[in-house]
């Protein structure tokens, strides 16, 4: 038999009806018999076209306020049988079951009835039966039935139709047969994390996908999955990378910290703040931000709280920068940002972010609730004789927000509210603590009377000796090291505040 088929009759029933009239008009055109229930059969009804009621095939009326339309031998024989099966064919001429070629049908908008706030009994009404069944029942049978599971695809099938005079062709119906399992399968993924309250159970589905240059390295293949538009509106430049998809997510969570503060500027490579500052002005935030590390800025990633403007733009353009994130720019801003073709510019919708991490582990995933907790003035267990001063007290918060949000092992310096240099992603706290400090004093900063975030406790005083040295006065610390007491003591001994929040931060 032929792998090529040509349609003669179509089952329609969709609750999306835009898109649908050149697709009926067409099957009309190719003498194909349509078969409809509902809402739909009424606009086929609409278009002065034929349409035979589904209930006149079951000989059974649509019940239960519409709940069971389609669920009938009658319906489901002509979608499931095999053509090249005699016994089939034999079937289906003994129980008068009209042969079924082509199902065009989608699902009840279940998700956006959740995320619409709608109350309960509303959204399992969303809970599509009769839909889903069909969608599976036509995909099983790709050899024989083409099936339409999205209004997303209308186009494509009616250029097929057209061009063909209604015949498909068997990889045709197995490529849509395909995506109405992606479709099925992931309607059902989201109906289950909406019940579900009490198993332990991972199950995530994401239909938006984006192909990317390479992944990590350009030997590597790379995709995104995710709504990008959905968070942020592109404005300029050139295709996000894998590697820029990395920074813009730890720039996005690191700024969410300062949401609502002074305007506040960050500049990230690989992962990292390289450079933060939070002043009067956005411009000045920038410009104190880049001096942290003017060498680690070059092709970094650029974000700020507050909206950018003519004159931040102007420093901005200077620097050899990948992306450039804000709230908005002005319009001046823009022409002066879009003078690199390749910068990417994009603005940062209000939306949630996720409250889970994932990442792959060995042969499975590791799942975890996001570090949510950002430390407070409340939160703060003053440990030492010295209490911090009023300043000292906010650049320890500001640190501890930085130190939050960097690579583990991890050590802040911060004066002013501004970062002075950290120390990231090292094996011991002390090499943490030492490149922090190399790194700020070759920038010619003076770390007399700054501060020192620590991402977890330090199991010896090793550390506060050393920042005391560097001329730093004032800690912050998880604490919770059973040598607590003797980091506490030499800070006592020298004239350094240090206080406990009892959370750590580590980030890996």
């Amino acid at each position: 038999m032929s792998n090529s088929k040509t349609i003669k009759s179509a089952l329609i029933s969709v609750f999306h009806k835009d898109g649908l009239a050149p697709i009926v008009k067409k099957l009309n055109d190719l003498n194909i018999t349509i078969y409809s229930t509902g809402g739909t059969e009424k606009f086929i009804k609409k278009l002065g076209i034929n349409v035979v009621p589904v209930d006149e095939v079951t000989s059974y009326p649509s019940i239960l306020g519409g709940r069971v339309k389609t669920l009938h031998p009658k319906v489901f024989g002509g979608i499931l049988n095999r053509q090249d099966n005699k016994n089939d064919v034999a079937e289906l001429e003994e129980f008068n079951i009209p042969q079924i070629d082509l199902v065009i049908v989608d699902l009840y908008p279940f998700e956006k009835t959740v995320a619409s706030g709608a109350v309960e009994q509303d959204i399992v009404e969303k809970i599509d039966i009769g839909g889903i069944s069909l969608i599976r029942a036509a995909a099983k049978n790709f050899k024989d039935t083409f099936i339409v599971s999205s209004m997303n695809q209308y186009d494509h099938f009616l250029e097929i139709i057209s061009q063909n005079n209604g015949e498909t062709t068997l990889s045709e119906r197995k490529k849509f047969a395909a995506k109405a399992f992606d479709i099925s399968s992931h309607y059902d993924t989201a109906i289950f994390n909406y019940f579900n309250e009490d198993e332990i159970v991972y199950k995530a589905s994401v239909q938006s996908s984006k192909t990317l240059r390479y992944g990590e390295n350009p030997h590597q293949k790379g995709y995104f999955f995710g709504d990008l538009e959905a968070i942020f509106d592109k404005l300029h430049g050139k295709e996000l990378s894998y590697n820029n998809l990395l920074d813009v997510d730890a720039a996005v969570n690191l700024i969410e910290e300062f949401k609502g503060e002074a305007p506040t500027f960050a500049i990230l490579k690989h992962n990292n703040a390289c450079g933060f500052a939070q002043r009067k002005t956005i411009k000045q935030a920038y410009v104190d931000a880049l001096a942290g590390d003017p060498v680690s800025a070059f092709g970094g990633v650029l974000i700020a709280n507050t909206e950018i403007d003519k004159e931040t733009a102007v420093e901005i353009h200077s620097l050899f920068c990948e992306v450039v994130i804000a709230p908005s720019f002005s319009d001046e801003a823009l022409t002066i940002l879009k003078g690199k073709k390749n910068r990417i510019l994009l603005i940062q919708k209000e939306v949630e972010l996720p409250k889970t991490t994932i990442r792959t582990c060995l042969n499975g995933s590791l799942v975890q609730d996001k570090d949510n907790i950002t430390d407070q003035l409340e939160d703060l267990k003053y440990v030492t004789n010295l209490k911090p001063s009023q300043s000292e007290l906010e650049d320890l918060l500001f640190a501890s927000k930085l130190c939050k949000n960097t690579k583990s092992n991890t050590i802040i310096l911060v004066k002013n509210k501004q970062l002075l240099a950290g120390g990231t992603g090292q094996t011991s706290r002390v090499d943490a603590l030492n490149q922090a400090i190399d790194k700020a004093t070759s920038f010619g900063f003076n770390l007399e009377g700054c501060v020192m975030a620590s991402d977890a406790f330090f199991p010896f005083p090793d550390c506060v000796e050393i920042a005391d040295k560097a001329g730093i006065k004032s800690v912050i610390q998880p604490g919770g090291s059973i040598k607590d007491q003797l980091s506490i003591e030499y800070c006592n001994d020298h004239k350094l505040s240090m206080v406990m929040t009892g959370t750590r931060h580590f980030k890996h």
